[in-house]
This record gives structure tokens, sequence and C-alpha cells, in this order.
């Protein structure tokens, strides 16, 4: 039975009430359950594209920031790539202080509402909550992520945002290559020193990959639109539809355009493919087109969108990760009755968060576990009628540490599908590499850094995210950009 909003908010306003003007010991606060999110009901959601998880009540937040034990030695700071100050927040947030919370999130973090809804906490800062440790389980740590969404949304909503303050300007200018999660982090860490700073996107929206890669109903176009308008308000302006590498070249940006430094943060978008017979045939799309057709170009909205919708009824999803469980569960919203996620390891070893993989079971996502896709079959048109797999069994650990999929002689079958979703991971395009000499980057196309300040192999560049990581998260994406930024505020204050 689907649990509601109210239901949930009645459970917590109830452990309120119980600890109300007491000093509450580290062993109650250790037996506070942990609140559960509320959702959209399953049935509901798979005809819509507004957001799942729906976030805390009021009640809900202050009783899951009375589960933090507020640790001296705050282990979970370790977990976070931007080093946000988590047991103050959430000290604020269990009093009611929303407003400071977030205050204390933006000293580090310019996109608390999205990293609060698309980070992987359990493997990032929860992964060191002593409460998981005490319990002996990773997901009863205190759910830090929720925490940060509700108090963000709550500032924003109330008008208590604070813009980020910026030092009296200097003569410095610094050019960002991208608008994604490392280069807003970048650009706001910069910008803080009082350097002007100028953004580069290629398409005609500003977010990256916040805005072409995940879904709506992860997370609302409008909230990242409402979070991006913290850099205009900081002074930071943004180019849009500027291809750097076509419109103008890296070293233009230095040498012609008068930038002191330059921020590489354009992302991972070059799809890779598993270079099996029939990936060239209609209805085969990489997750990546799949993707932007949907988030960025709104294809789901055909009353209003000139985006064309290709018409599916069975769909195979490739891999395993948290964009093929972006593009299942965008199949069956776009009208797909069937939806299947092909992998060729276990469950156990799916590299999709714990929760988007138990969303896409709720939603009557189908996986095929333990098959590898051997080849797309096509009719005498050229369209996909089925896929050729193979059933695999776990071998011996690989280099990733997980455990390498063995392929059982004359298993191969063929399964009906129309549609294909290609989701294996994106490699960084090569367009900077190709105009522009004494660039390094390694066999996969990746831009090669100084670990400590994220420096090119040319001086005054200096790069971050998904094209130096390969596909990452948002926020260890954002770790790197101020990472980056604090290298590029010292080399401006030398230069």
């Amino acid at each position: 039975m689907h649990t509601t909003i109210e239901q949930y908010d009645k459970q917590a306003k109830e452990l309120l009430e119980k600890f109300a003007n007491k000093d509450i010991s580290i062993k109650e606060r250790a037996s506070i359950p942990l609140q559960e999110m509320p959702a959209q009901d399953p049935k509901v959601r798979i005809t819509n594209m507004n957001e799942v998880a729906l976030g805390y009540t009021e009640n809900q937040v202050k009783v899951e920031a009375m589960r933090c034990l507020q640790c001296k030695n705050k282990p979970c700071i370790q977990g976070c790539p931007v080093g946000i100050d988590i047991p103050s927040f959430i000290m604020e947030a269990s009093k009611g202080n929303f407003g400071k919370a977030n205050e204390i999130i933006k000293e580090s973090s310019l996109l608390p509402s999205i990293c609060g809804r698309v980070c992987p906490q359990e493997n990032q800062c929860q992964m060191y909550c002593t409460v998981g440790k005490m319990k002996k389980d990773i997901g009863q740590s205190v759910a830090i992520g929720r925490i940060e969404r509700f108090v963000a949304d709550y500032s924003r909503e109330n008008n208590l945002d604070v813009v980020p303050s910026v030092k009296p300007e200097t003569s410095k200018k610094v050019a960002i290559v991208g608008s994604g999660p490392a280069s807003v982090a970048a650009a706001a860490d910069i910008r803080r020193e009082g350097h002007t700073v100028v953004m580069f996107e290629a398409l005609h929206k500003a977010g990256g990959v916040l805005v072409y890669g995940i879904p709506e109903f992860r997370l609302p176009k409008k909230l990242v639109e409402k979070e991006l308008d913290s850099l205009a308000d900081m002074g930071i302006e943004i180019n849009k539809n500027f291809l750097v590498g076509k419109t103008r070249t890296l070293d233009d940006l230095r040498e012609k355009d008068g930038f002191d430094a330059v921020f590489v943060g354009a992302g991972a978008g070059l799809p890779k493919f598993l270079g099996i017979p029939g990936e060239n045939l209609i209805g085969v799309f990489s997750a990546n087109e799949y993707l932007t057709r949907s988030n960025l170009m709104k294809a789901y909205d055909q009353k209003n969108s000139l985006t064309p919708l290709f018409k599916s009824e069975k769909v195979a999803i490739f891999g395993g990760g948290n964009v093929a469980m972006d593009a299942a569960r965008t199949a069956k919203r776009l009208g797909a009755e069937d939806v299947t996620i092909i992998y060729r390891r276990s469950e156990d070893e799916l590299p999709a968060r714990k929760e988007e993989v138990e969303h896409a079971k709720e939603e009557g996502i189908n996986f095929m576990l333990l098959h590898q896709p051997h080849e797309i079959i096509g009719n005498e048109k050229g369209f996909v009628t089925g896929v050729k797999v193979v059933t695999c069994e776990l071998g011996a650990p690989d280099a990733s540490g997980r455990r390498r999929p063995v392929e059982i002689e004359g298993t191969d079958r063929i399964v009906e599908f129309d549609t294909v979703v290609v989701s294996i991971g994106n490699a960084s395009n090569p367009l900077l590499k190709q105009t522009t000499d004494g660039l390094d980057v390694n066999k996969r196309g990746n831009i090669i850094v100084n670990e400590e300040t994220c420096e090119t192999s040319i001086e005054g560049v200096f790069a971050g995210g998904d094209i130096v990581l390969g596909a990452a998260t948002v926020i260890l994406a954002m770790g790197q950009g101020r990472k980056a930024a604090k290298a590029i505020n010292e080399y401006l204050k030398n230069k």
C-alpha cells in the first residue's frame, strides 16, 4: 500500500512531540527511525514527468536532523567532494533554522537543491556516517542529501537565499568552457575572489548534463534554472550557443580575447557503442541522444515540442548505470509498454544507485541480468525487430573489482524489441584536442591534468569534471571544479 505525505508527516510529528523539551542521548538519537521519502504512487508517476521523490515535510526534516550525533571528528565531511560542513547545517535544520542551514551549505556548494536530489550520498558523505556504522547498514545513515534538499528548497521558496559575496573587482578575466556542475563550481569560487568570469555554453540552455542528461522526474529543469540564477546574481556572464573549438578556439580565448586563465569543464558527451552488428538500424539510440530529446527538447510534450518522438512498444536498454535507469524510466513515460534493462552482470554489480534501481522496479522495468547483447536484429526496411543475447555467468573479479561476466556457449537467443538504447558510457569529445596544439589527453581522450591543481599541459589552462574523470557524478565534478578554482585563484594572484 502506498504511504502518503500526510501519513509520513503524522509519524514524524509524533516523534517530535515525544522528544520535545528534553536532552536526547546518543542512544535515543540512534534509535530514531530513518525518515522515508514521500514519493508519487508508481502507477501514477509513470503517466507524467513530474518529480518522483516529493521531499521531506518540515516535521520529517527536523526528526531526521535529530538523528545526527554531531560527532566531534565530523567523519561525514571527508566523504563530501566539496567539503560542506555537514554537522553544522544539520544542527541548524534540527532547530528549524533552514535559511541558516542553507547559508552554511552555500559556502561550499552553489547547487544544494540539485545535489540533494542526484548525488550518490550513500557512496560519499553517508558512507562515513557514524549512525550507519553503528547500525552496520549505510542505508540507515542520517539522510544528509534529503535534509540538504529540504533546506535548499525551503530557502528558495521563502526568499531566504543569499547571493554569495564577491570581493572587489580585479583586472583578471577567466573563461569557463561549459556550464555543467564542474564549471558552475569553478565559476562561483573564482568570481568570489573578484575576478571577471565568462562562461561559454555550446547548447541553447545552460546547465550541461543537468539539463540534457537527467530526466525531469528526477531533477525539474525550472529548479536548475533557479540555481543557475545565482551565477548571474554574482555577476557571471553566460554566453550560449558558443562552441569552443568552433566558434572560438582555446588559443583564441587566451591570445586574442584577453583571458588570463581558462577552465575547461566541457563534460563527456561522445556516446560509446558496443560495436556489434545492427547498431546503425532505425530505432537504435545512444542514451545521450535519447535523453537529450526528452529532457532538453521536451519531446514528451508533443503538443508544444517540434522534436520528433520515436514511437516504441518494446524497448531494450543496454547497461546498468544511473543513465540506463534514467533511459528506461523515460521510455516508460514516453509510452513504451515493455522496457527491459539488459546487463551482463548480476544485480549486486549494478553500478546504478540502489534508490534508482528500486524506483525502476516499482515502475515495472524488467531486468534481464547476466545477459550480453551480441547483435541487434532488423527487418528488410532497416527497423529494429529484436536483440540476440547470450547468457553469462560470473567469473573472477576484473580490474574494476567486480566479477567478470563469462559467456556460456550455446545459450544465445533472440528477444523481440523495436527500440534499443545503448547506455554504456560516454567518452570525451575530441574537438578541443583537435583544435588545441599541446593539449595532452590519455588514450580515452580525457584531458590529462595535475591531480593537485587540475592544470593541463598548457600553462593557464585548467580542466575538471567528466572531460578529465570520464563519466562521473555531479558532486565529483563539482569537487574538481572547486579544486581547479583554488589553483586558478592562486595562479592569478602570482601572475
